[in-house]
């Protein structure tokens, strides 16, 4: 065979084991025996192996073989992933339908897509020209890791779109969810028992930590598969409905759940809701309820979305999974607000396979109104079969031992005094000093989506607090190398690398640091709000609670929490000290300063001024696209000192090879 035969024979294979693929996992309609794909798939190898030089990244040979990585690097969504509310009982959905009709202005039933909704980890993959460039963790709903590497290696994702004929999107960001069968889940974890392994909780845990191991070849070995529900960005098609988009992905290859279903009307969604829920022991995959969808794209656009959450769909969670066990004790734990949230201890006991030996009681009033007691026999459950907490105590099961709690009137961290505002139902500790909430208020500005402070963690926190080291974020930047390599389990390389993430975090956007400071009901998104209107904390300052409300996305609670935080003359203080320990803020860019409107990114190499992440994360605020990999669509690829492989891909492609220098010009411009 000489290298023509062989080209021409590889194109084959790879046609040939796609379409198998795709009639295997997307038509569930196998026409060749696994022995036979073997045979296929090992022809291809051998031919790769003797002519290297037509193998190619989207190869199926290319699913497994990439050497372990390092760790994840972030990437960003260009569209945020937003989580779903969720419904619990019959009337929030009918709740839901009425919201939706009253935001429409119309009383006329709407059309909806219901969708089983999985127990899985959500995904998002980026197909540029119909071939997989990228695949990222939902993460924050921001930014997420990317798991391209080990996204290959799942056998009914593809790694080329099908085109039939037709032409596939130039960009296409499709999102779904990765997941593990309940079979290949039990079969899995009696492999490690005889090997005497951790087992995995349930399949959810399991896939999600398959795919999150920085050895690809790890994943690989793990049973993973996929469904896709949605989209990101998308260039070079468009679609009208939800309906639309599922018939379309299996043409080009994307797997779609059999079970989703179109709905005319709100009630014909709760009866899919019953028929899944009866049939839930039959699938062969964990589903916690289902997703209702307004069909419609057009009416979705109109409806919008919330800080975290669209308008037009809903989670309609199946009851949880509940247990009876004892509560042995209540514990009271201070949050960085001065919160203080009741927590029972609890005998431990199993739900869904994983143990429970605490719950959340929340606050007085709900303790006070369940009549839940110490030593009470309780039903808990996992509230969407994640947070547990206590439903009620079996009154007919007391013994006359059990002790009735009452929150202390004093922290019982620092002793000062405890209150509770008019109209509050949390008691908070009014010490701002109180170690407990230094602790967390530290915790949480180093928190990976603010300071993003490498290397400290919660126990290390915990003893610098305890050791009168830091009594505030300020006192963070003001930590002694002998100090801190003095603490237990530290050392001067510990030392040393927290030094350096305490001088890395210096360098800060002004929307991250909004977050880092734990103003009450300002989660990341409306950080990044404030930080698109606002150019510093001075102009933030000045703002009126009417100027504040009058941005879309901030009601009055919101508007309440910023002005109080900012009146406040230690929260001010503090902000004045990180700026005289060296912690400076970037302005975010206005819409009308997006220089960069759409241009793709990529860098190699070590820059003089940047880190990656700074690079990455100032295109992104101007409003390019920075990805990991060079593809025909890369305008730019940014390259430093000591270049990798990527440099030689961009000259392959032709993409624009600039240098620091170069860049800076570019967004200067």
């Amino acid at each position: 065979m000489d290298r023509s035969e062989a080209k021409e024979r590889i194109e084959e294979l790879r046609e040939e084991i796609e379409e198998h693929n795709y009639r295997y996992y997307v038509l569930d309609d196998p026409t060749i025996t696994d022995r036979e794909y073997d045979r296929l798939l090992r022809e291809l190898e051998e031919l790769e192996e003797e002519y290297p030089e037509f193998r190619t990244d989207i190869s199926p040979t290319q699913r497994v073989g990439a050497s372990p990585a390092d760790e994840f690097e972030s990437g960003e969504h260009r569209t945020p992933m937003l989580s779903l509310s969720n419904a619990f009982e019959e009337r929030e959905i009918t709740e839901f339908r009425d919201r939706v009709q009253r935001k429409l202005g119309t009383e006329d039933e709407l059309t909806y897509i219901a969708e089983p909704k999985l127990d899985g980890l959500a995904i998002e993959l980026i197909y540029e020209n119909g071939e997989l460039s990228e695949g990222l963790t939902r993460g924050d709903g921001r930014t997420g890791e990317v798991v391209t590497r080990n996204i290959k290696t799942i056998r009914s994702i593809p790694l080329k779109l099908r085109s039939d004929g037709g032409e596939v999107p130039s960009l296409l960001e499709v999102r779904g969810e990765v997941y593990m069968e309940k079979g290949s889940f039990q079969k899995m974890n009696e492999r490690r028992a005889e090997e005497g392994k951790d087992l995995f909780a349930n399949p959810r845990n399991a896939a999600a930590g398959s795919l999150r191991q920085l050895d690809p070849s790890v994943t690989a070995k793990r049973p993973l598969n996929a469904f896709f529900y949605d989209t990101g960005v998308v260039e070079g098609r468009e679609f009208t409905t939800q309906e639309e988009l599922l018939n379309y992905f299996p043409d080009i290859g994307l797997r779609v759940n059999p079970y989703a279903e179109k709905c005319q009307g709100i009630k014909e969604a709760k009866e899919v809701y019953s028929k899944l829920e009866k049939k839930r022991e039959e699938i062969p995959y964990e589903i916690d309820g289902i997703v209702i969808k307004v069909n419609d794209f057009n009416l979705r656009e109109e409806l919008g979305a919330k800080t975290r959450s669209p308008r037009w769909a809903i989670a309609y969670k199946f009851p949880p999974e509940r247990a009876k066990t004892r509560i042995k004790d209540i514990e009271v734990g201070v949050g960085r607000t001065g919160a203080l949230t009741p927590v029972a201890k609890l005998e431990p006991v199993e739900i869904k396979g994983a143990t429970i030996s605490r719950a959340s009681l929340h606050n007085q009033d709900e303790i006070d109104e369940k009549d839940v007691r110490i030593g009470d026999t309780v039903i808990i459950q996992r509230a969407g079969d994640v947070i547990p907490e206590v439903i009620k105590p079996i009154t007919e099961e007391r013994t006359g031992d059990e002790e009735k709690f009452q929150l202390p009137d004093h922290c019982p961290v620092c002793g000062e005094p405890v209150k509770r505002p008019e109209g509050d139902a949390i008691h908070r500790c009014v010490n701002i000093s109180c170690p407990a909430r230094i602790k967390e208020a530290i915790k949480h500005f180093g928190s990976k989506a603010a300071a993003d402070i490498e290397g400290l963690g919660d126990k290390l926190v915990d003893k610098l607090v305890e050791e009168g080291l830091v009594e505030s974020i300020a006192d963070l930047y003001r930590l002694d190398r002998k100090e801190i390599a003095n603490l237990e389990r530290m050392g001067e390389k510990s030392a040393e690398n927290l030094l350096n993430a305490l001088e890395e975090s210096k360098e800060i956007s002004f929307s991250r640091l909004i977050y880092a400071l734990g103003i009450r009901h300002v989660g990341e998104h409306l950080a990044n709000v404030l930080s698109r209107n606002f150019a510093d904390f001075e102009g933030l300052k000045e703002a009126k609670k009417e100027e504040l409300t009058s941005i879309n996305e901030i009601g009055p609670e919101v508007g309440d929490s910023i002005v109080n935080f900012l009146a406040n003359d230690s929260n001010l203080k503090l902000i004045e000290q990180l700026d005289k320990v060296g912690v400076k803020y970037e302005r975010e860019a206005r819409e009308d300063e997006k220089i960069l409107d759409g241009t793709r990114f990529v860098f190699t190499g070590q820059l003089d001024d940047y880190t990656r992440s700074e690079a990455e994360d100032l295109v992104e605020r101007l409003g390019g696209r920075a990805t990991s990999s060079v593809s025909s669509l890369t305008d730019y690829l940014v390259a430093g000192e000591n270049p990798g492989s990527k440099y030689e891909e961009a000259q392959e492609e032709g993409t624009e090879i600039i240098n620091e220098e170069q860049f800076k010009e570019l967004i200067q411009h």
